[in-house]
């Protein structure tokens, strides 16, 4: 097979490709690095790319291969772990000058299981300092931009995942999600992102987080690999004490049953947050208008998300558990916080100031958060909104938080799944769909968002920088 159409295949395909010895590992390893070399020095979505490990990871499962054992569910797969996650070996920074040069003896839980599933990975994607910016931009390099159109930005913080996969610099991505980090840049680059509800996947082994808020999960071109890298990353972790200790359900057995005889409401209103895009809105809401043509059944919501009235307590939590985390041993010695952002100073110096009080009043308030979830859903199955009401913004441009989580921080907030879906472009630029489900119904998010790639397939847009040959040698970056 000519190398560059292993481009575009599916993580599926890849895996189907290796263990039916079409391919080997070395030959797709060797194909991904050697593109994000010609394609990621005007993207910078990787943060490091681990070239010399990667190849004697895919060399070591040529042998398995030819060994006959049983192969795992990504075998042989080039994959990318978000640089706020440790990397046994490899460069873990999370964005920051201060870990510039840490290499982590330990893999995070979702390194340690992506490497038992087989896969290969690859490096470590680009994100703001610590998760803390709606950007991915901080002091180790240039900014990560958007692959289809490169003086717009990826989003943040999961931009360097959501921007490699949607170039073609890997097929699947692990990302994170504190308050909308994979569905918005998902939704910028024109990818599919699923945030799971809380404790759905352990969260041992990396730099900062939050206690209620932050998840890992899948970024991807196609629905079913998202429920491979979903499957491999849930179930219960003793070193998390959070993560829910049920069994995941089988997310494959059910993907392709439909969703005939559910009931979708939509919720076009943010509440009063400004500067939203009404061609953005329209677009998603022409998008969620389709599940009617599955045989489900759409409702209008008389309500918004009311973002305005939870969006202080929600950014209270988060800044203390930020600031507990990781960011009072740094902000409390002089040269560690000399080497941090401005942003991520500002944000610690706020975050310090919070008082027990704040962080009890707040915490009363996603009480009442799940409450006006559970309005909002009434006796439906899903609720559909955009994912964000506006484009990405220019490079150029200052960044407004508000109207970029308007419509994803809520669920977070609450515990419940999202996912965003393509749902079409404007001014050729992607838009998102989001797709939220109660907490634990991850099985049921990737039926819905499946019914929708189906429908209206968007695996088969790339963008403009996709047309970036394949050739050369790979290195360390």
């Amino acid at each position: 097979m000519p190398s560059e159409e292993l481009t575009w295949l599916t993580a599926h395909e890849l895996r189907d490709l290796i263990v039916t010895r079409l391919v080997s590992p070395v030959e797709v390893v060797e194909h991904f690095l050697d593109r994000i070399q010609d394609v990621d020095s005007s993207l910078h979505s990787f943060l490091t790319v681990a070239a010399e490990l990667a190849i004697n990871d895919a060399r070591a499962a040529e042998s398995v291969v030819q060994s006959g054992s049983e192969l795992g569910p990504l075998f042989g797969v080039p994959v990318s772990i978000k640089d706020l996650f440790w990397t046994r070996g490899m460069r873990t920074t999370a964005g920051s000058l201060v870990f510039k040069d840490f290499v982590p003896e330990e893999d995070s839980v979702h390194a340690e299981r992506v490497r038992a599933a087989g896969a290969i990975i690859v490096g470590k994607t680009n994100l703001p300092e610590f998760a803390l910016f709606p950007r991915t931009i901080n002091r180790l390099g240039p900014e990560c931009l958007n692959p289809w159109d490169l003086s717009r930005s990826a989003g943040g913080s999961s931009g360097g995942a959501a921007a490699s996969v949607a170039a073609g610099l890997t097929p699947i991505a692990v990302a994170s999600d504190g308050g909308g980090s994979i569905r918005i840049p998902a939704a910028f680059c024109g990818v599919y992102g699923l945030y799971p509800s809380f404790g759905r996947v352990p969260k041992h082994g990396g730099f900062g987080g939050t206690l209620f808020f932050s998840g890992v999960g899948p970024i991807s071109r196609d629905v079913r690999d998202a429920a491979e890298l979903l499957q491999v990353l849930a179930g219960s972790d003793p070193r998390d004490p959070s993560s829910r200790k049920d069994r995941p359900g089988d997310y494959l057995e059910s993907l392709d049953q439909g969703v005939a005889g559910k009931r979708f409401v939509w919720v076009g209103q943010s509440g009063k947050v400004s500067d939203l895009d009404d061609r953005v809105v329209g677009r998603a809401g022409t998008a969620a208008l389709r599940f009617r043509e599955l045989g489900a059944t759409l409702d209008d919501s008389p309500h918004g998300f009311d973002s305005e009235q939870w969006m202080e307590a929600f950014y209270t939590i988060m800044n203390a558990d930020r600031y507990a985390a990781i960011g009072q041993e740094l902000y409390e010695d002089p040269h560690r916080r000399g080497q941090l952002s401005e942003y991520a100073r500002d944000h610690f110096a706020r975050s310090g100031s919070i008082s027990g009080v704040d962080y009890s009043r707040a915490l009363q308030k996603r009480f009442f958060v799940i409450d006006f979830f559970e309005r909002l859903f009434g006796d439906a199955d899903f609720l559909l909104s955009p994912t964000v009401g506006t484009l990405p913004s220019s490079v150029n441009q200052n960044v407004t938080r508000k109207p970029l989580v308007a419509n994803t921080f809520m669920v977070n907030f609450a515990g419940y799944a999202a996912a965003s879906v393509p749902c079409g472009f404007v001014d050729g630029l992607p838009v998102g769909l989001q797709i939220i489900a109660r907490p634990n119904q991850e099985a049921a998010l990737l039926q819905a968002s499946r019914a929708f790639e189906v429908l209206q397939p968007w695996a088969g847009q790339r963008p403009a920088i996709s047309d970036a040959p394949s050739a050369g040698a790979s290195s360390e970056k």
